[in-house]
């Protein structure tokens, strides 16, 4: 999953997350949903994109070649 930040000024009830959002807070949001959330750059701001995780943990861990 993607993570953001939401940088409002007030909490924000978000039904696709089932939950409240605090101000500063950062959230995992569907990948495929990700693009809904960082085109509103004043509410969202990206902090790990999709697929990150998989890539880090490629690169953390390279195959030795024997």
């Amino acid at each position: 999953m993607a993570r953001v930040r939401f940088l409002g000024p007030e909490p924000v009830t978000v039904p696709e997350l089932g939950r409240t959002v605090q101000p500063d807070e950062v959230v995992e949001v569907p990948d495929d949903r990700f693009e809904g959330y960082v085109c509103q750059p004043a509410n969202w701001e990206s902090v790990e994109e999709p697929g990150a995780k998989a890539s880090k943990k490629t690169a953390a861990n390279p195959q030795k070649e024997g």
